[in-house]
């Protein structure tokens, strides 16, 4: 798409111009004479640029990436959490362009701005001076991250590269474009040596060599996808060109052996976790105080959390918004024999949790009339789709508050909702070492040259093995990868990225086929609408394919 735009003021005053990524002739202005030579002055011009995603991640990526994916759906009670229908529409595939839940792509075009302000502070940009890379090695990761989630989201995205004047204009490039310049700035990061390899409280949340050989095997598994300008073109059974490289990135982060999937599913997800967890190869790190933000429970977790659902209830505790339950095609994914991933389902009777531990106690909850607390799996009874604000349940307790099954998989500690409005210290990982091991997996199945011993059998069952779920025997099928990664990464931002990848986006799940039959052959809301308050800005941003009618 060939549109000129001119940036807005949010964007922090910087002003950047389309071109490509070698294209780096650029006059730079107020830097350094004498570049910071110190760990400590590099990292102090660096610390604005790693938490741009901090925002959108903690709540409103989460709804377009959940929703749409089909791993949660949404409720209404009565009309309460109608909210215009931000949540309805994300799970029908009928996203609008003012939908609050894509209205958050200012926030990465402003942290693709820091970067670019980060990297002009150190000197700027020189392939031919090694010292230089090195230097701003962590910046072209994180620009690189941005672009990527830009482009995975909304298509065709302006490639922010370097600093112009505040008139210069800059346009929107097709997605390929958009990928080869991912790569690029990754591997320019990599191969600089300027990317610690510690992986330790200090680096974690940053940019480390490991963050940017992942982010590169997470854009080497969708190559296929990203090399289609048009996303509604795109067929899983289309050749990938890059599934030997992510196999090379994959092994790199294996054999620097320091990550493993550890010994237990749930414990990584608490909120005590953080840098401890050796799973987690990039994460984003929030805390109910000091870095606020993350409020995935509020809306996943079962509504009536303040009632007695942990056995130590702080007074002034808050109910959960709840209400994102989880979908009958989620419920059936957690039903392996002895899979610890099941217990993050809450379904039936609801048993009080020790918060120490966050494991069930045998005392079940009750309700004020003395009956025992059940949640149904079927989110809604048959009068639900006459209501106009579409997933619309009632407001009742406890009949219409027990429908749904719920995820407790982000669960929170009692003082999130008793002291700081439900704000979460659950850090959130972006890039897992299971991820890795099943990335790997799915490009020796779909014809990646194995290595090291590995094949897609023994790499899936890896993952099998540490949560107790039975091993498969012999090579895994489609269904078992796309399936399995559902199970890991529930709720983890992957799914709607795994799905349209699969050629699975527009299946029939959660109600969405029932509701909104046209998503059945709506290829192009692969990609989401760009959303408003860009295209006001930009008036020469056109609608994205489809959502121009």
């Amino acid at each position: 798409m060939k549109n000129s735009i001119k940036l807005s003021a949010f964007l922090l005053g910087g002003m950047f111009a389309m071109s490509a990524c070698t294209n780096l002739d650029v006059d730079i202005k107020n830097v350094y004479t004498e570049y910071p030579d110190s760990e400590i002055a590099k990292d102090a011009k660096m610390a604005d640029i790693y938490y741009g995603f901090k925002g959108p991640l903690g709540r409103r990526y989460m709804e377009m990436a959940t929703l749409s994916s089909g791993e949660l759906m949404a409720q209404a009670f009565d009309g309460n959490w109608w909210d215009g229908g931000n949540f309805y529409y994300a799970s029908t595939h009928e996203t609008k362009s003012d939908s609050p839940h894509i209205d958050w792509g200012g926030d990465i075009m402003g942290a693709l701005t820091k970067c670019n302000q980060a990297i002009m502070g150190l000197g700027g940009e020189n392939p031919e001076d090694a010292k230089q890379e090195a230097t701003i090695a962590p910046a072209l990761a994180m620009r690189a991250f941005y672009h990527f989630i830009f482009m995975d989201t909304y298509g065709a995205t302006p490639i922010m590269n370097r600093l112009f004047d505040e008139d210069e204009k800059i346009e929107r490039a097709p997605r390929p474009e958009v990928a080869k310049c991912i790569e690029s700035d990754l591997l320019r990061a990599i191969q600089s040596g300027g990317l610690t390899e510690e992986v330790n409280a200090d680096t974690y949340g940053k940019p480390t060599r490991w963050m940017a050989e992942a982010l590169l095997c997470k854009l080497y598994i969708n190559w296929a996808v990203y090399a289609c300008e048009d996303v509604a073109t795109y067929e899983p059974t289309m050749p990938n060109e890059k599934l030997n490289d992510l196999v090379a990135h994959a092994d790199a982060i294996i054999k620097s052996k320091l990550f493993d999937l550890g010994k237990s599913y749930r414990e990584k997800f608490y909120g005590n976790n953080g840098p401890h967890i050796k799973d987690f190869i990039y994460a984003m790190p929030y805390d109910n105080a000091k870095k606020d933000g993350m409020t995935w429970a509020r809306f996943q977790a079962w509504k009536h959390i303040n009632r007695g659902f942990f056995t130590d209830t702080p007074a002034g505790m808050k109910d959960a918004g709840g209400i994102l339950c989880m979908t009958p095609e989620s419920v059936k994914l957690f039903t392996l024999p002895g899979d610890e991933r099941n217990k993050i389902v809450l379904l039936g009777k609801v048993y009080k949790v020790d918060p120490a531990t966050n494991e069930p106690t045998n005392e079940v909850m009750k309700w004020e009339d003395g009956t025992d607390c059940e949640i149904t799996e079927d989110p809604y009874d048959q009068g639900a789709f006459a209501q106009k604000s579409g997933f619309d349940v009632g407001n009742s307790a406890p009949k219409d508050h027990s429908k749904g099954a719920r995820c407790m998989k982000w669960m929170p500690q009692p003082v999130d909702f008793a002291q700081f409005g439900r704000n979460q210290s659950n850090d959130v990982p972006i890039f897992r070492y299971a991820d890795i091991l099943l990335m790997k997996a799915e490009a020796i199945y779909r014809g990646a040259t194995p290595t090291n011993g590995d094949t897609a059998e023994s790499l899936f069952n890896q993952i099998r093995s540490y949560v107790g779920a039975p091993l498969i025997n012999g090579k895994p099928s489609e269904d078992d990868l796309l399936d399995e990664r559902g199970r890991e990464f529930f709720v983890e931002i992957w799914r709607r990225n795994d799905l349209i990848r699969f050629g699975r986006f527009e299946d029939n799940f959660g109600y969405k086929h029932v509701k909104n039959p046209k998503a059945k052959t709506e290829k192009f809301r692969r990609i989401m609408p760009v959303n408003q308050s860009l295209m006001d800005a930009n008036t020469n941003w056109k609608p994205n394919p489809g959502y121009d009618k």
